[in-house]
């Protein structure tokens, strides 16, 4: 290999978010990694789905845009 044109390679412990720690290797420069998803809590592993809080978005829509829920019911009307 030519001389600085790759990165490190170094050992790198990666800490589970359910406590269990891995150790391999990486161009990291970090020596410890925590990773906050892993099989145990990951929607893909455990079936379970997360609901992402619409209700905040559609309620930050409405300020920026300066609606409010009277404006909405008027639309909801006029659609039917």
């Amino acid at each position: 290999m030519k001389e600085g044109l790759h990165p490190e390679y170094d050992e790198v412990t990666v800490k589970l978010a359910d406590g269990s720690e891995i150790t391999t290797r990486s161009t990291m420069d970090e020596d410890v990694y925590e990773s906050e998803i892993d099989s145990s809590n990951h929607p893909f592993y455990t079936g379970r789905r997360q609901f992402v809080d619409t209700a905040g978005r559609v309620e930050k829509f409405n300020r920026r845009y300066g609606l409010d829920e009277d404006d909405e019911n008027e639309e909801a009307e006029d659609e039917e």
